[in-house]
């Protein structure tokens, strides 16, 4: 049973699963529709981890989007989303050892996305990570979505503790500023495949053998 750690936060895309191409090719499909698409570079410098109504009004903003098309477009694109998950969503090993090792040291664990709730549950279930979590929150549980801490704040708050007893696996910029606002440990991660036992497990002893 640690002392100085009791919870293991988790952001979703690009770190218990690799979706965030999905959401880019999803979001281009429904635009394509409208003679739109946003190119890979300003997506992964402007739009990477933002929820798609903000990528829409920034959208709008910049290209003249017509914001009567926003529902319409964000209906579509979740769509697609899902089909996307449906098919390519799979579990993979090291997330599933690493997310029972923490359960098996009392550990708790959630998720904190800026994804729709939808599609928190689809990735965590066709992932077979959902039995491990106590719970999730997604972009529709809060008023602000990342760079803002508030995900993070409500998710220290349903857990019943402080920042410094939680550690916050995050990988994009955003995701980051709102981890490192919110006041946890942050672990922050390149890639899915760094989200792994010896990662997480190394700064959990690292903060328990740091002197009070």
């Amino acid at each position: 049973m640690y002392r100085k750690v009791k919870a293991v936060i988790f952001d979703l895309d690009g770190v218990l699963v690799d979706a965030a191409d999905w959401h880019y090719e999803s979001l281009n499909l429904a635009l394509g529709h409208f003679g739109l698409a946003i190119p890979f570079e300003d997506h992964k410098v402007r739009f990477d981890g933002l929820p798609t109504r903000v990528k829409l009004k920034m959208l709008s903003e910049s290209k003249g989007l017509p914001v009567s098309l926003h529902d319409f477009i964000n209906a579509l694109k979740q769509r697609y989303t899902m089909e996307m998950f449906h098919t390519k969503c799979q579990p993979y090993f090291p997330h599933e050892y690493l997310l029972a090792s923490l359960k098996k040291h009392d550990l708790r664990i959630s998720v904190a996305s800026n994804s729709i709730r939808q599609t928190v549950d689809v990735a965590l279930k066709r992932s077979a990570l959902d039995k491990y979590v106590d719970f999730f929150l997604s972009n529709e549980d809060v008023g602000k979505a990342k760079p803002d801490p508030e995900i993070y704040l409500a998710s220290f708050e349903r857990h019943g503790l402080r920042p410094d007893e939680c550690i916050i696996v995050e990988d994009n910029e955003k995701g980051i500023k709102a981890a490192r606002a919110a006041g946890g440990h942050v672990l922050v991660v390149d890639s899915v495949e760094d989200v792994n036992y010896l990662n997480v497990f190394n700064l959990i002893e690292k903060i328990e053998t740091t002197a009070l």
